[in-house]
């Protein structure tokens, strides 16, 4: 029974920062997701939930845990990917919601779309049953707590799993980067960027957007196996490679459907915690990671 399951909590991670917070809780989110899975479950709803967890728990930089742009207004971005069909769902700078992930997954659940943006993505999530943020100013207030004001300006949380039926799927949410610009988007909610999920690889990316798109940094790993015959780790380490020439920094998480994972970053540090049907639940941050 081949299953795998890693999730992060950004790339942002600086030292000298206390995430005693965000490791317990990584740790008993991981061990959720592996019974999950033990028991069945659909990699696409495992990630759902797992990243949807990771949104309503302020610890992060997504979700309740997000920081309001220059003008105070909290926009948010999402995106989701069901690798055996490559079905893909996203929202954009969608407002005063409480899990972009979920909004997400119903964009892809409809069909009609891959992403939806701004009033119209909150429109449709509320006309489908999801709960919207009624005071915003009460409820985005995690992000002054947890130290993701200082001195890093960006954030993100994913999950990728593998499943036992051998299905691969991705999520990313993120609050982006703080004060920005009102309208702006990055990488998370760009299938092809800051996810992706085919028959293949399943892949999250955290970092600075802005290169993570001019990289196409998600398919780009997906692209490096499939057509280079590469490794799953050595294409997401060529793949930072290219962010980087880009003037980015920043990680990913990344799973083949032969089990093998992948997690390096060329940040300070990377929140994530992952588990296999060989490997025990683990909890890492500034830990280094396997080269390519």
């Amino acid at each position: 029974m081949t299953y795998a399951l890693i999730i992060h909590g950004g790339a942002g991670a600086q030292p000298g920062t206390d995430y005693t917070l965000q490791k317990a809780h990584m740790g008993e989110l991981i061990l959720r997701g592996q019974a999950m899975l033990e028991t069945g479950k659909a990699a696409i709803d495992v990630v759902t939930e797992m990243v949807a967890d990771m949104e309503g728990c302020g610890l992060y930089v997504a979700g309740k845990g997000s920081a309001p742009n220059t003008q105070g207004v909290f926009e948010l971005d999402a995106s989701i990917m069901d690798g055996p069909e490559r079905r893909a769902g996203a929202v954009s700078a969608i407002q005063n919601m409480v899990s972009p992930i979920k909004a997400a997954k119903l964009v892809m659940d409809d069909g009609r779309h891959v992403m939806l943006n701004g009033d119209g993505a909150r429109a449709f999530a509320i006309t489908k049953g999801l709960a919207p943020v009624n005071d915003a100013e009460a409820y985005y207030t995690e992000h002054e707590k947890h130290g993701s004001m200082e001195p890093v300006s960006h954030g993100t949380v994913g999950a990728v799993a593998l499943d036992t039926q051998g299905n691969l799927a991705a999520a990313t949410s993120t609050g982006g980067t703080f004060n920005k610009r009102p309208g702006r988007v990055g990488d998370t909610p760009i299938i092809g960027s800051g996810t992706w999920a085919d028959e293949q690889i399943a892949i999250s990316c955290t970092g600075e957007g802005e290169a993570f798109m001019r990289s196409c940094a998600a398919y780009d790993v997906s692209a490096r196996v499939r057509y280079g015959d590469a490794s799953l780790n050595a294409a997401v380490h060529r793949m930072l490679d290219q962010v980087a020439i880009c003037g980015g920094d920043g990680g990913a998480i990344a799973i083949h459907t032969n089990g093998d994972i992948s997690m390096p970053y060329n940040s300070l540090g990377m929140k994530r915690a992952f588990v296999t049907d060989t490997i025990p639940a683990t909890v890492r941050v500034f830990e280094t990671e396997p080269p390519a």
